[in-house]
């Protein structure tokens, strides 16, 4: 990638084939497998899981089905998670030996396996992460795209905004508008002095000069 056109074409082709991941309604043939490849999961085998799922699609030879590994989805207790999509069936506490089963039920067959998937705190069934009383009050906003693309694949982050607030900073903004917009955020450092980001940014600004 050279030049902001390029990142748009590819933020609009990549979106449009990645649209099953957030579309339920998704005109698609295709399915992902996202598995959770974040620390909770991957310390309960969910490397393993990935490496299964594609090796039996690949002795099925099954095609239109891809496995997408993913960032945490935030719920480490009911790991290792997989979500299918478009459908967006959740399935909980998966284990390796439990791909054949996932593979030969819901791919192959279009059913649910009714018992991987996630009892709520109140002894419900759910079918999607969405429907349990831990994410219904909730919004994400940085971690929004977790759980739903590569955090490996840059195409997949640039599918879904990724860079956008860079492109409107290099191409839209002035130095002082930058830094206005720091200020009003209220932003402060990360270290134990907490200094105010503006006053870094007004630093760097002046050391250029």
């Amino acid at each position: 990638m050279k030049t902001l056109e390029e990142i748009h074409q590819i933020r609009e082709e990549k979106r449009k084939e990645l649209d099953l991941r957030v579309n339920l309604k998704a005109n698609t043939r295709e399915t992902h497998i996202l598995v959770c490849h974040g620390t909770g999961c991957t310390s309960s085998k969910s490397p393993k899981i990935i490496e299964n799922f594609r090796k039996i699609l690949k002795e099925k030879n099954i095609q239109n089905v891809r496995v997408i590994q993913t960032g945490c989805f935030g719920l480490c207790a009911k790991g290792p998670i997989v979500i299918i999509r478009p459908e967006d069936t959740f399935y909980a506490m998966v284990k390796p030996e439990d791909c054949e089963e996932i593979i030969n039920t819901h791919i192959i067959e279009g059913k649910l396996v009714e018992r991987l998937l996630c009892k709520d705190i109140d002894d419900k069934i759910v079918t999607r992460l969405d429907e349990l009383n831990f994410y219904k009050k909730q919004k994400r906003i940085a971690l929004k795209n977790c759980g739903i693309i590569n955090p490996e694949d840059i195409d997949e982050y640039i599918a879904f905004d990724g860079y956008k607030a860079l492109e409107k900073v290099l191409f839209n903004m002035t130095q002082d508008e930058v830094i206005n917009e720091i200020t009003e955020s209220g932003l402060r450092g990360r270290g134990g002095a907490r200094i105010p980001n503006r006053q870094k940014m007004v630093f760097y600004k002046n050391c250029r000069r």
